[in-house]
């Protein structure tokens, strides 16, 4: 039986940043005036050398939002300049069991620097849900998530980590990165699993044997994570979409332990490996005019897709491009005041975000 690691026993507080140059080879994105692009040595880039930023496009035909009394109106955007199309700036890195700690050591060096992180997961679909009476619909949704979360097994993790304008690291490239994890538990011959689920990840690309023999090993992921830099870290920004599910998983490799048993404890979970989260579904019941999922958010507000749909590392970007895209035109570039809020489940003051 394994040995299950405690919650941590401290609240969370601000991460003190390195400073003085890195003995690595990362590369940073800065603005200041004048954009410069450093390399290994130090030295600037060509000044037209490409900057990350695949979440500013203009919008085209350009969309129009009636009034609302409770809504956010589209507003103009605040730069219309020439950006270099995502397809030929971002890297997808796969994560296996044999690049794992290589991976992790990169993401340690760049997580100061990048703190919004956007998260999306696959797993074997929703299989099971509760009988009895509930007393409001996001009691019934969240014993529903427990129940799968607590059966089921992580299958891929996506992250995507971008500055406060949207740049994303290049980890000595010259593309940004996006990370996305392989776990090596889900075994589709014994697990229970929705099929259709599966069937889905398949056609997307899914290896499930690879995943098996090459996978990464949760729970030394879950180690990794606790000591990266990224949870437990009320500096970080957490941007995810309908993400009640992507938050039990990770819950369930950090902690080696069923969900709890209320939504209150999930929250208390939540606030303190978590501390700032962002769910975009929940931000967009504040913008007139969209709906839908990710894919129609994003075609709403023209944010191409990299990568392979129903992947975690190209679903994260897309989540990250969506929120940089949403936080601008429709929040005037703030969000704080939604902040802690995940969709369909019961937030601080009883209400619910459904």
């Amino acid at each position: 039986m394994e040995q299950n690691r405690p919650y941590p026993q401290r609240e969370p507080g601000p991460r003190t940043r390195r400073r003085g140059p890195s003995s690595s080879s990362l590369t940073r994105v800065r603005h200041a005036g004048e954009q410069v692009l450093t390399g290994a040595s130090g030295a600037p880039a060509t000044r037209d050398a490409p900057l990350f930023r695949p979440h500013l496009f203009s919008f085209s035909p350009p969309l129009t939002f009636g009034a609302s009394s409770s809504s956010i109106s589209m507003i103009e955007p605040l730069e219309d300049r020439l950006m270099p199309r995502p397809y030929e700036t971002v890297e997808i890195r796969d994560v296996w069991s044999d690049n794992l700690e290589a991976e992790f050591a990169l993401i340690r060096e760049i997580v100061d620097d990048f703190p919004y992180v956007a998260m999306d997961t696959e797993f074997p679909g929703i299989v099971c849900r509760p009988l009895g009476s509930f007393r409001t619909s996001s009691d019934f949704n969240y014993a529903t998530l427990k129940a799968n979360v607590d059966m089921l097994k992580l299958i891929q993790l996506g992250l995507t980590f971008s500055d406060e304008l949207g740049n994303l690291p290049t980890c000595g490239t010259d593309r940004g990165c996006v990370w996305q994890f392989n776990f090596r538990e889900f075994d589709m011959q014994l697990d229970v699993c929705a099929t259709d689920s599966i069937e889905l990840l398949r056609q997307s690309g899914i290896d499930f044997k690879k995943n098996n023999d090459k996978g990464i090993d949760a729970h030394r992921f879950g180690e990794l994570l606790m000591s990266s830099g990224i949870v437990l870290n009320d500096s970080i920004y957490w941007v995810t979409f309908h993400s009640g599910y992507d938050f039990g998983y990770l819950l369930k490799v950090l902690t080696c332990q069923n969900l709890p048993e209320t939504q209150a404890g999930f929250f208390d979970l939540i606030r303190v490996y978590f501390p700032t989260v962002y769910d975009i579904k929940h931000l967009m019941k504040f913008c007139n005019s969209l709906h839908g999922g990710l894919n129609k958010l994003a075609e709403l507000l023209d944010v191409e897709r990299v990568g392979i749909c129903h992947q975690a590392g190209s679903d994260s970007l897309l989540t990250s491009c969506a929120f940089r895209k949403l936080k601008e035109s429709f929040f005037s570039g703030s969000t704080e005041r939604y902040a802690g809020v995940l969709y369909g489940l019961s937030v601080e003051n009883g209400q619910t975000a459904h």
